[in-house]
């Protein structure tokens, strides 16, 4: 099967406030291609997700942003919505962790215009 991802290890980005189906839809695409999945967060334990402006599901996080080093993944997802994106801007660990994949060359995310988020 042709654009498999076996073998590569993927970091989704995300703290509360992230939009359920940005992180959920494409974490279950990512690993139906192959490859491994992490959710990372500033935070420990799970992290809340919204259905436009419902609370939606937790989602369990799998490692803390603090201890997470981007040079043990391949790429880097970070889901949209209203909170998530706004709370990582401000938080440098998650910046610092977003630069070291760009600074290395490895896939990060694009908005659905196409543009670097």
């Amino acid at each position: 099967m042709a654009n498999r991802l076996d073998g590569r290890k993927i970091a989704i980005l995300a703290t509360d406030g992230f939009e359920q189906v940005e992180l959920t839809e494409p974490m279950k695409a990512l690993k139906e291609a192959g490859a491994s999945v992490t959710v990372v967060s500033p935070k420990s334990g799970s992290i809340k997700g919204f259905k436009h402006d419902k609370p939606g599901d937790d989602v369990t996080v799998d490692q803390e942003l603090s201890s997470a080093d981007a040079s043990a993944f391949d790429g880097l997802m970070i889901p949209g919505g209203l909170f998530n994106p706004d709370a990582l801007r401000r938080d440098q660990k998650a910046l610092a962790f977003a630069k070291a994949f760009f600074e290395a060359g490895k896939p990060w995310p694009r908005s659905v215009t196409g543009h670097r988020c």
